[in-house]
């Protein structure tokens, strides 16, 4: 039997580049779809944009299945840029794989699509509510999820959704990195003293449960997983254990929740108006998630894809401060 042609959108990122990787290494033939070179070594690069109907068409044509992490990831900008790359993105691709008479669709969402703003404390994988979901990025996740999920069983498509929650590793300067930089520079809030319990998702584990509904997607496909290490802990911890691994101080900037969703209220208005060149330093979602505890029962994710995290949150954090050791922060 010929190895699969698997294509994985979005893999110049830290848990796309985990799962090609891990996809070659298993002797799949694997390509990636993105709009710079992913140069993974042993993967082939396809480079366009999600929003051109025909670079996707040509980035999924002979594809066996297609593993979708590309999205737009942030938490401020304008909402037709999410559409655009989030809910037209998945249809180009959804498109792409009907006009080659079909495959499989490992769709990667998140479980921000059923945040409401409320505790989530050990549910499983809620519907996407994307009339209720906390900011644009939510939104057209929950959207695209709903998008792909109709699809599957029709047009010979199989499309299952894994959304793995708050994923981290070694060389992740978009969460990690962000966390440490802010509280080196003594900018990092715990709101309501840090103590909201939360779980995370240690990358490696992340592209594995990926992988593993590839694998049983025959079995899976019209189902939703939330992914999680399983190992719920405070904001604190979390925050602390990233420090501690970067060799950073911890942070002391202590700020009641209240008062952090309101300043991420305001802040947002303001970048509406007069954009900075980076993200916000908070906003109301940002502040409910630090704020408010979510953290999900796994018995089903780990049931239907037989699959359990190999990798836990300490053994994480000595993997991250092996990785800052070889690059320390620097002024």
């Amino acid at each position: 039997m010929s190895a699969p042609t698997i294509l994985v959108t979005g893999a110049s990122g830290m848990l796309g580049g985990a799962v090609a990787m891990t996809l070659r290494d298993r002797g799949a033939r694997v390509r990636a779809f993105q709009r710079r070179p992913a140069g993974i070594p042993g993967v082939e690069d396809v480079t366009g944009s999600l929003t051109a109907p025909d670079e996707v068409r040509r980035a999924v044509e002979g594809a066996d299945a297609v593993v979708h992490l590309a999205a737009k990831v942030s938490i401020s900008g304008p909402e037709h840029e999410y559409r655009a790359i989030n809910i037209d993105g998945t249809a180009n691709v959804l498109d792409a794989l009907r006009a080659q008479g079909g495959g499989s669709l490992v769709n990667v969402s998140s479980p921000s699509v059923a945040h409401l703003g409320r505790a989530i404390e050990g549910l499983d994988a809620a519907p996407a509510d994307p009339e209720r979901a906390r900011g644009p990025y939510s939104r057209t996740k929950a959207s695209a999820e709903l998008l792909a999920m109709a699809a599957d069983g029709e047009d010979d498509l199989l499309v299952t959704t894994v959304r793995p929650h708050i994923v981290w590793g070694p060389g992740d300067t978009q969460l990690v990195g962000r966390i440490v930089d802010r509280a080196r520079s003594g900018r990092l809030p715990l709101l309501d003293e840090g103590m909201a319990l939360i779980d995370t998702t240690y990358v490696t584990n992340a592209a594995e449960a990926i992988i593993a509904a590839y694998d049983r997607i025959e079995d899976v496909h019209g189902e939703s997983f939330v992914i999680t290490n399983g190992e719920p802990r405070t904001v604190r911890d979390v925050f602390n254990g990233w420090c501690d691994a970067a060799g950073v101080r911890r942070p002391t900037l202590r700020v009641p929740g209240s008062v952090g969703r309101f300043a991420g209220r305001v802040v947002e208005k303001i970048w509406e108006k007069r954009p900075g060149f980076d993200e916000p330093p908070m906003t109301e979602f940002l502040a409910e998630q630090m704020s408010t505890a979510h953290w999900f029962d796994q018995r089903r994710t780990r049931e239907r894809l037989q699959w359990t995290p190999r990798v836990t949150m300490d053994e994480g954090n000595e993997h991250l401060a092996a990785w800052f050791r070889e690059h320390p922060v620097t002024d």
